[in-house]
């Protein structure tokens, strides 16, 4: 039985719920999102286009938030030198600062699609790299970062299966810093589990981003990683997942040999993947607290206030004329006294 025709006899599937299945707008079998009670399915780019699909609004009503599009941006990674993506834009025409996502093997999955939604509604122009469409990429790469960080200390991020990872990840920022309404000064990378540990090794090599932010990141190997960071890094992660222990260890064994500051948020009683709204360790309270927590940190790093105008200056009080100098009344520019006449 397909996966697509399962799903039509899955009473069980929830809002939310990401599946393998036919879209209802393309009609393209892929992972796609069930948005409603019956079974409604939208593949990427219609989800996040979800509200002005056959829209029957008016003309003349308030533009949304952000935009969202597929795009081709240039690439070495692939052989016909382009690679694709999926780019969140807010409509607001003044320069942003920009997020971009680290994906791992399993591409745009609902937790990275999560993230960047977060993002975009709160200024951020976002990039997510498709990686399950990129030539180079495929399950060894999966194995290759599982083994070693199951069985070999973490991530190996000096092998060759991640230099594909970062290379499309450089070239995809490269992109994303040259666009127009973009503010190149003020860019973070994002990622969870071992896109988390792609993020950092990402991070350690490139000087231009500003913050990183890594959501239960698994162990990397070196485990000295962390001391190449040069942006300010938040770690956060729940306290019920061993492998995001490891990955905040190695960082706080070199927290004193940066110069950049490095935070880190424990939730109590959080697993692995408890952003992964399609998972079992989905704890609906854990995420949005995790997700105003990343927003405030990014905000704060990239979205600084503005400087405040120096106070007017204080009008002082005018000082009153100064006394006449008083007489000398002994020396040789002593007065003369004159007697007075003796009254009668």
């Amino acid at each position: 039985m397909r996966d697509d025709d399962r799903l039509l006899d899955l009473p069980e599937s929830e809002f939310g719920a990401g599946v393998i299945g036919v879209c209802d707008i393309c009609g393209t079998r892929q992972a796609v999102v069930v948005l409603s009670k019956e079974r409604f399915k939208l593949c990427v780019i219609d989800f996040l286009n979800k509200t002005w699909v056959k829209s029957g609004k008016k003309p003349g009503v308030p533009a949304p938030l952000y935009r969202s599009e597929r795009i081709w941006f240039p690439s070495d990674s692939n052989r016909s030198g382009k690679s694709q993506g999926v780019l969140l834009a807010p409509t607001k025409a003044v320069k942003h600062p920009v997020v971009l996502i680290a994906p791992d093997v399993y591409g745009l999955t609902t937790t990275l699609l999560d993230a960047a939604i977060h993002f975009a509604r709160e200024g951020f122009e976002v990039l997510l790299p498709d990686v399950a469409k990129s030539e180079t990429i495929g399950a060894g790469h999966h194995a290759s970062m599982w083994t070693g960080a199951q069985f070999r200390g973490g991530v190996p991020v000096s092998s060759r299966r991640v230099g594909d990872f970062l290379r499309l990840y450089t070239d995809a920022l490269d992109y994303l810093l040259d666009r127009d309404l973009v503010d190149p000064a003020r860019s973070a990378v994002f990622g969870t589990s071992y896109g988390a540990s792609l993020a950092l090794a990402l991070a350690a090599r490139d000087t231009r981003l500003g913050a990183v932010v890594l959501a239960y990141p698994q162990p990397v190997r070196p485990a000295d990683l962390g001391k190449l960071v040069s942006a300010p890094l938040f770690l956060i992660a729940g306290s019920n997942d061993r492998a995001a222990a490891k990955a905040r260890a190695q960082l706080e064994a070199v927290r004193s040999e940066v110069s950049a500051p490095f935070e880190f948020l424990e939730l109590p009683g959080a697993r692995h993947h408890f952003l992964s709204r399609d998972l079992g360790a989905y704890d609906l309270a854990k995420a949005e607290e995790a997700w105003t927590r990343i927003i405030a940190f990014l905000k704060q790093r990239l979205m600084p206030p503005p400087a405040r105008p120096p106070p007017p200056p204080v009008a002082r009080p005018l000082s009153a004329a100064a006394p006449p100098p008083a007489a000398p009344t002994s020396g040789p520019s002593a007065a003369k006294t004159v007697p007075s006449s003796p009254v009668a």
